[in-house]
């Protein structure tokens, strides 16, 4: 049995009572990466050298019982600053940047003792749905290589997954946590927005983009999301909302629990293999005691056309910035200033970012402002009123997390419309800033289907229950792929 068999509690009281020890942990970690990267792809960045020194050290002082992630291997997406480690956003325009500060979700995993192995691969800028976008290379979904691992943290699902790393963190701007984790069959959250910091995250959609944990089990994801979560001052949207103690919200008792099934999450367009296991895992929950009701939520169908506005326009003005001035990519055949702006983001975003940056430009230009931004401002509003309205009766609202299984490498990535429609599920919760988890619920082909279970703002510690309690009563969380 490897050692990331283990849970991240069972890893924890080993490595207190010296059974193992942080480096055994980490020596794991990078010999599964040498196995299988070269199949997967999952990272860009490797932190060999540091991860090792930092492992000995915590092992020479002893681990701190009460510090519950202390000599625990994990991986982060790679649009989250490392100070002193090659941070890319999976683009040519970033390919040299060597961050001089850490994100403060960093620094809190550096305080919890976590121990980071690398940077793991994503779309370019978090900008696709299936980690194809990347200037580096394309990720590998475990179970089947000939298919997407989704994105746009399809490294950070991928490498949990394939054991590279215990476990990892991600960002989501529109489901790129809970599409991953669903295609990859792993535990994938997107917090409520605020809850976490977003300070050190390289910003696509300042408005949705969140954070989140990747792992393979719900127990292990609560106790990454408690060591991460917090107001910072560093981060004008950070909400100072208490640090629950998430891991013992886990009672696994849901009777009496009221779950809203949206008609519009498993009608057309959703496959019917995914459509069976979210609907045997439905019957699952009313076994535990929850009663299951269909609602509405209406206007979720004007959510894809909102979503690729709004996050389109902020990311016209978020990348701005790079312009081959202060860092990253320069056009070394510029001969004036404007040549340099022109030619250097000609030549160092990919052709998604550059879609999205027209779009957005065109949306926010004078003429187009209000009969394109506005209105999706307005859409967005009433997304959010659905599910307002959903949640004065309801305790959560389960679904599909997203409408098909994992699709073929080079399957889509030329056809961005119905790339875009993988995230239909998913987005809805993002324009409302609501938390929602994926968790592994059955298999349609042979792959992973995912279960999406969303909450009330800050709500999280009953999605975890929710999640736990279906977890408990089945084993598809235990299914590994054979890599």
């Amino acid at each position: 049995m490897g050692l990331f068999e283990h849970s991240v509690k069972n890893l924890h009281e080993m490595l207190v009572k010296k059974e193992i020890s942080p480096f055994d942990l980490v020596k794991e970690s990078f010999d599964r990466i040498d196995a299988v990267e070269d199949k997967v792809g999952a990272f860009i960045t490797l932190n060999k050298e540091m991860a090792l020194d930092v492992a000995e050290e915590l092992g020479d002082a002893g681990i701190d019982p009460n510090n519950m992630l202390a000599g625990l291997p994990i991986g982060l997406k790679d649009n989250i600053v490392t100070n002193n480690l090659r941070t890319t956003a999976a683009s040519k325009i970033l390919y040299n940047f060597d961050p001089i500060y850490d994100a403060t979700v960093v620094q809190k995993l550096k305080a919890a003792q976590a121990i980071n192995i690398g940077k793991l691969n994503m779309d370019e800028f978090a900008m696709g749905s299936s980690t194809e976008t990347s200037y580096f290379h394309k990720t590998h979904n475990p179970w089947d290589l000939t298919k997407v691992p989704g994105g746009s943290s399809g490294g950070s699902a991928a490498a949990v997954a394939a054991s590279e790393v215990l476990f990892s963190l991600g960002s989501d701007t529109g489901g790129s946590i809970r599409q991953p984790a669903a295609f990859c069959g792993v535990v994938g959250m997107k917090p409520t927005y605020g809850r976490i910091s977003r300070f050190g995250l390289i910003a696509f959609a300042s408005s949705l983009d969140q954070i989140g944990p990747i792992t393979r089990t719900v127990e292990d994801n609560a106790y990454l999301l408690q060591a991460i979560s917090g107001v910072d001052e560093n981060d004008s949207t950070s909400i100072d909302h208490p640090v629950e103690d998430f891991a013992s919200q886990l009672t696994g008792d849901i009777k009496g629990l009221r779950v809203g099934v949206p008609k519009e999450y498993i009608g057309e367009g959703v496959q019917e293999g995914v459509k069976k296991a979210v609907l045997e895992a439905l019957e699952t929950l009313k076994k535990l005691g929850a009663t299951v009701e269909e609602v509405s939520l209406p206007h979720s169908e004007y959510g894809v056309a909102s979503y690729y506005i709004l996050a389109s326009s902020e990311a016209s003005s978020n990348l701005a910035r790079f312009d081959g001035v202060r860092y990253g990519y320069r056009s070394e055949k510029a001969q004036t200033l404007d040549e340099l702006y022109k030619m250097t983001r000609s030549e160092g975003f990919g052709d998604e970012v550059k879609r999205r940056i027209m779009l957005g430009t065109y949306s926010l230009s004078s003429g187009y402002y209000d009969a394109y931004y506005k209105k999706a401002q307005q859409a967005r509003t009433l997304i959010k009123q659905d599910f307002e309205k959903v949640f004065q009766d309801f305790d959560v609202i389960i679904g599909p997390s997203t409408p098909t299984t994992a699709f073929d490498i080079d399957g889509m990535i030329n056809d961005p419309i119905t790339m875009y429609q993988n995230d239909l599920l998913t987005i809805p919760i993002n324009l409302a800033g609501l938390p929602a988890i994926s968790v592994p619920c059955g298999f349609s082909a042979g792959l992973p289907v995912g279960l999406q279970i969303i909450g009330n703002h800050f709500e999280e510690g009953r999605i975890y229950n929710v999640a736990h309690a279906f977890e408990q009563a089945t084993n598809f969380h235990k299914e590994k792929p054979s890599l």
